[in-house]
């Protein structure tokens, strides 16, 4: 099996990808990863025109940390998607292609046959009616961001009427506040940046937010006190990749792989406290209770 210096595919991998790509023998493999991309014909499934093309095209999305961040100066890309997209591209000998888009415009152009991978999508019915999605990334937790010397660990000790949350109106966050802290006293504003004034001024004791959200906005103002992934009952939103709908499976099912292999060995969490090291989170910021 020929393969360049730089690029090292473990057995584990290896077995991965046999199993993935449902090749029989560790020689059907070889000879399926060393044929030439010339003798190939690209085919309708997405599998099989990555490997021939030797290119993997992904969404990229500007300013969403930690997933993507993009250098202006020198057009680096870099965060927690990029990191998967790169083993994947290493995995596979293939180059990346970048397609910058937005979470909405990431479905519509895997439809369009502009991607061949979207990343950090939210699994919901409505999207799963016209694209595939792998196994599970992450589940995003949603918790609080508390003011200083508010201690709580679970949603009942937020849920009192005397105690004060901001949120954004229409949001994932307002819905998760009403349902789970429905007897606290809540302000629904406009927008994030509004909600975030509300906390920093002392007008509300806490907000609640998605991890990521919570730990972004701490990190750019320690004031606004400490962020806690709540219990009882865990909230979770699913985080993960989606693939254009096809026939074939191979692709979404070798990617599930890859996914449950990552998770198993550390590696996305690893992955994922890197990018949000760019938005300046520290590593000790993130929430043990974090699974992934």
């Amino acid at each position: 099996m020929t393969q360049s210096d730089d690029i090292t595919i473990s057995e584990d991998r290896r077995d991965a990808l046999r199993y993935a790509l449902g090749i029989g023998s560790g020689a059907a493999l070889v000879a399926a990863m060393a044929t030439p991309a010339a003798a190939q014909t690209p085919a309708d499934n997405t599998l099989d025109r990555i490997r021939a093309n030797k290119v993997l095209r992904i969404a990229v999305l500007p300013g969403e940390l930690p997933y993507f961040n993009k250098d202006l100066a020198s057009g680096t890309w870099s965060g927690f998607s990029i990191e998967m997209a790169n083993d994947l591209a290493k995995l596979l000998d293939v180059k990346l292609e970048y397609v910058e888009s937005t979470y909405g415009n990431s479905i519509l152009d895997l439809q369009a046959n502009k991607i061949d991978l979207g990343f950090a999508l939210n699994p919901t019915p409505q999207r799963a009616l016209v694209v595939d999605f792998t196994n599970l990334v992450f589940p995003h937790p949603f918790g609080a961001m508390l003011k200083k010397g508010l201690e709580a660990k679970t949603w009942a000790d937020i849920n009192k009427p005397e105690v004060k949350i901001a949120v954004d109106v229409g949001s994932a966050n307002e819905a998760v506040a009403r349902r789970f802290a429905p007897n606290a006293t809540i302000k629904s504003l406009k927008s994030r940046d509004e909600v975030m004034l509300e906390m920093s001024s002392g007008r509300v004791d806490c907000v609640v937010n998605a991890l990521v959200l919570g730990l972004t906005a701490i990190a750019k103002n320690p004031n606004l006190g400490s962020y806690k992934i709540l219990a009882s009952p865990s909230v979770t939103i699913a985080s993960g990749m989606a693939v254009r709908r096809e026939g074939d499976k191979r692709w979404r099912d070798f990617l599930s792989v890859w996914v449950d292999y990552n998770r198993g060995i550390g590696q996305m969490r690893e992955w994922f406290v890197k990018g949000l090291g760019l938005a300046g989170v520290k590593p000790e910021d993130v929430p043990v209770e974090l699974s992934i």
